[in-house]
């Protein structure tokens, strides 16, 4: 177990949680790991039990550990998402402090680029996955959450190729975020996101023509957004409509 320092701040469980995450962050625990008992933590910190459960709360709520029952339960680490980032701004656009005429100029401003490096970085073996990907998006519609499921693919994948490890955290965090703001609006329709709207850009790298890919990438996030922008605003309405409704009840 890591050599951890003994406590002596007044705000025990946050330093208990912030030594604990650093030593997650810098590989001492991993993926999979399980954390010392409660009782080994408070020893070697020399703190409260209820300090330590705090401080473990607080990691699970970050997103850092998961906390299991049974005879092998406890805190295990588990794999970093970008599920708390998306969850946050999800948040946000729900309390009306983000909107998605501005989560639609952010992707118009990553994505192209994302694409353009794509494009230049491109292997034999992305090559087979886009082409995959087109395959599945041309099939039959089964419902709205399968619809996303497949048409996220293709940004996932590109930002993988385009070896920016932060344009890739941005850009999978933008997908989770739009995804979960079209659940949370559930549109009445099953498709949102039009068969053929990746092929031009997913053509373009696959063709490893970066100026292409970056062009036929902006057009699909403006028009995508247009889709997403008028979902808004209907959605927009029919919570006007349905607070309007109580009001006058």
């Amino acid at each position: 177990m890591p050599k951890f320092r003994p406590i002596k701040q007044t705000r025990v469980s946050e330093e208990v949680a912030e030594q604990l995450k650093q030593s997650i962050l810098v590989g001492e625990f991993r993926a999979g790991d399980k954390l010392p008992s409660e009782r080994e933590l408070m020893e070697e910190f020399q703190v409260s039990r209820v300090a330590v459960r705090e401080a473990l709360r607080s990691l699970e709520n970050a997103g850092f550990v998961e906390t299991r029952q049974g005879a092998s339960g406890g805190a295990y680490i588990i794999e970093l998402t970008f599920e708390n980032l998306a969850n946050a701004f999800l948040d946000l656009f729900l309390a009306d402090k983000i909107s998605i005429p501005e989560l639609c100029n952010v992707r118009t401003l990553i994505e192209p680029e994302v694409a353009r490096l794509a494009a230049i970085n491109i292997t034999d073996e992305y090559r087979k996955k886009l082409a995959h990907i087109l395959e599945l998006e041309d099939l039959p519609v089964k419902s709205l959450a399968d619809d996303i499921e497949t048409k996220t693919m293709a940004h996932g994948v590109l930002a993988e190729i385009c070896g920016n490890r932060f344009l890739e955290a941005l850009v999978k965090s933008l997908m989770r975020v739009t995804r979960k703001v079209i659940e949370e609006v559930n549109p009445n329709t099953l498709s949102m996101h039009p068969a053929g709207m990746h092929r031009p850009v997913v053509q373009a790298v696959i063709n490893g023509k970066p100026v292409e890919a970056a062009q036929a990438m902006r057009i699909h996030a403006l028009e995508f957004g247009e889709i997403m922008m008028a979902m808004e605003e209907a959605y927009r309405k029919e919570v006007g409509l349905d607070i309007c409704g109580d009001e006058n009840a």
